[in-house]
């Protein structure tokens, strides 16, 4: 059973009493988007499966907040700003890049790595501890950093 998705409808009920139309919206988003996850898949998901949801919700603001500042609508960037900041209420604190260092470092040594070509066997070592705790687009600079 998920912890994340009570505290997600709490704070629904919360935003709902207090009239902030902005975050009752984005929390509505959230919601939408794990019930369709449980829908299509027919199951309940756990919180390590509501946080892949959260996450991939995070990645898409981000993406669109870069292309919507490409495009000059800084009207639509201070919404998709305003949801990420709601949207990552939900996700477990992040890894520092010193952290980050630490942990690829430890993978290099565990699974012997020592070239670019080991790069895939080390992201997939890595996805599973650092899932939601790290970008895996910051995990994959740092291997990069590593073995080059």
């Amino acid at each position: 059973m998920s912890e994340i998705k009570p505290r997600i409808t709490d704070d629904m009920k919360s935003a709902m009493k207090a009239k902030d139309k902005d975050a009752l919206k984005a929390i509505r988003m959230i919601l939408g988007a794990i019930n369709q996850k449980e829908v299509d898949d027919r199951i309940e998901l756990d919180d390590t499966q509501v946080l892949a949801v959260i996450q991939k919700m995070v990645k898409q603001r981000k993406d669109s907040i870069s292309q919507f500042k490409e495009a000059g609508r800084s009207d639509l960037v201070e919404v998709e700003e305003a949801e990420l900041v709601i949207i990552n209420n939900y996700m477990p604190a992040q890894l520092s890049e010193a952290d980050i260092t630490i942990a690829v470092d430890k993978a290099i040594a565990d699974l012997g790595a020592s070239s670019m070509q080991d790069m895939g066997k080390l992201m997939g070592a890595l996805k599973g501890p650092l899932a939601g705790k790290a970008d895996m687009g910051v995990v994959s600079g740092v291997i990069r950093s590593r073995l080059s």
